[in-house]
């Protein structure tokens, strides 16, 4: 069947209106097994259609790219991105903010536990070391004790 008016076809419409897949540049499946897990924890099959996963994945991926977004929008005005673009953008959602602000606070206290012990461990480094010359000079000296009697 040949159109008669010599122009596009609806189909050729529709889909150059959506972004070609040549043009998508992003791996399709980085996020397969998380969103597998995350749909059987929220009540799906243990092993979900591939394609409802692919589908959870685009809408995701979607949903954090248009965020990014609107946060590179918010932070340009100030001239830098910040973690505070994103609570602004989801301070409407009580859920997902105080999630953010739980991770967020977790996070904190994960930097600090590490640098408590980074400083723990630098301090038993060179109490180490310290023992370690002391028992260094102490053998040398009875080496040298030995050594002088003989």
């Amino acid at each position: 069947m040949s159109n008669p008016s010599g122009g596009t076809t609806s189909k050729s419409k529709a889909g150059g209106s959506q972004p070609s897949e040549s043009s998508n540049k992003r791996k399709r499946g980085v996020f397969q097994k998380e969103l597998q897990h995350m749909m059987y924890g929220f009540g799906d099959d243990p092993n979900p259609l591939p394609e409802s996963v692919a589908l959870m994945e685009d809408i995701v991926v979607e949903y954090v790219t248009d965020l990014v977004h609107k946060a590179q929008e918010i932070g340009s005005k100030r001239g830098r991105l910040s973690v505070d673009d994103f609570l602004y953008l989801i301070r409407k959602d009580f859920p997902k903010l105080n999630r953010c602000r739980e991770l967020l606070s977790m996070n904190e206290e994960l930097k600090q536990a590490r640098r408590a012990f980074e400083t723990d461990e630098e301090k038993l480094r060179k109490a180490f070391e310290t023992d370690e010359e002391k028992m260094r000079k102490a053998f040398e000296a009875d080496e040298d004790k030995v050594g002088s009697t003989e």
